[in-house]
């Protein structure tokens, strides 16, 4: 593995681009965050929010798909009580919700918005998580397509004139070879690494064009509209990992209760609440890429300058990859599959180049940050 001369990102996350010097695309940008006009990009951002004011038609000017995490309570109340705006908030139901996430939904309702839910068929979502496991090691999947279209479904449903993302990975993961745009153009989701693929290939045994009416949206229609979609982060200097959760601390974001990174792989608690999958999933990327999300949270930490290259290293190595048990009992039971099931699986698709697997746990042969 070869690793960012500057941060822990290593070059197997798919898409990633480095430099001449060894430094990865995310460090760059970063660097190059520093001679952004911000003064422009505010003002254009204001243009924008000023034309999505006088073309609302639904009265509502602006959506934001939100998950109630720190990144969405944040766009939520900067998109209010900034632009001015009058938001239209969705969300898509993760499946099981977990306690903390349904507090952070509530939590964002009354700080005084509207919003509407959209569930997916939980029997057809749970053939589909069990067709990307077993398929790809990669359950949630599925679950990306709905989780970007719901907003721009619904902004032509209600001709909502504007579109508001969070952040361009592209950008802020230096993930440029993935064919994603690297400006606020957000109207071309659907070229990301999880959604690029067709749709269609989840029309199997029992599952039908009706059922996939959350997974795709007419980029097309709305362009037509002339409906805009842009990534907030984009715009606004303040946006950060860690800025973010303190922002949206502020204003009534709860943790995961009981939080241990040698549990879940994460070290916030505030990151990724709403559902247990993001922890299982982040589990099956460790062993398939050889880094976690302890990995991107400390790759940004290092970048806003909280976290020292060095510490990182070491927190990397006590606690990325980290899954409790539970977490994996539970999510083979919501697909309904054993446990033997699970673990053949697992042992179809790990990297065999990275790990040694002695039983159940996987030993790394790489040393982070070296290579």
């Amino acid at each position: 593995m070869k690793y960012c001369k500057l941060c822990v990102q290593p070059d197997t996350r798919p898409g990633i681009y480095f430099n001449e010097e060894g430094i990865c695309g995310a460090c760059l940008y970063a660097k190059e965050k520093k001679t952004i006009d911000w003064d422009k990009r505010w003002r254009e951002l204001q243009e924008i929010a000023q034309v999505a004011h006088i073309n609302s038609k639904s009265g509502y000017s602006c959506i934001i798909g939100v998950s109630g995490g720190k990144d969405s309570t944040f766009q939520a109340l900067y998109a209010r009580d900034v632009l001015r705006l009058y938001p239209l908030l969705v969300n898509y139901e993760p499946g099981v919700r977990t306690e903390a996430g349904n507090k952070n939904i509530a939590n964002l309702k009354n700080l005084g918005f509207d919003l509407v839910s959209v569930a997916t068929n939980p029997q057809v979502m749970k053939k589909l998580m069990r067709k990307d496991f077993l398929q790809y090691l990669n359950p949630v999947k599925a679950t990306e397509y709905p989780l970007w279209a719901v907003s721009y479904i619904m902004a032509d449903k209600f001709n909502i004139p504007l579109v508001i993302q969070g952040e361009n990975i592209t950008l802020t993961l230096g993930t440029s070879k993935t064919g994603m745009t690297q400006d606020s153009d957000a109207l071309n989701v659907d070229k990301m690494n999880t959604t690029a693929s067709p749709y269609k290939e989840y029309l199997i045994d029992g599952v039908t064009e009706q059922d996939l009416y959350w997974f795709h949206y007419d980029k097309k229609a709305l362009q037509k509209k002339g409906i805009k979609a842009i990534f907030l982060q984009y715009y606004v200097k303040e946006w950060g990992n860690t800025a973010n959760a303190n922002f949206a601390i502020k204003h009534g974001l709860s943790p995961r209760p009981n939080h241990s990174p040698s549990k879940t792989g994460y070290l916030n608690p505030y990151g990724s609440v709403d559902t247990n999958l993001n922890v299982i999933n982040q589990y099956f990327k460790y062993l398939k890429l050889g880094f976690g999300h302890i990995t991107d949270e400390v790759c940004y930490d290092i970048r806003d300058g909280l976290m020292s290259r060095k510490n990182a290293i070491t927190v990397v190595n006590e606690f990325d990859g980290k899954c409790d048990g539970t977490y994996m009992v539970e999510f083979a039971d919501s697909i309904g599959i054993d446990m033997d099931t699970y673990w053949a699986t697992i042992d179809k698709f790990y990297n065999r180049e990275l790990f040694e697997r002695k039983g159940y746990k996987f030993e790394p042969k790489f040393k982070v940050g070296i290579g």
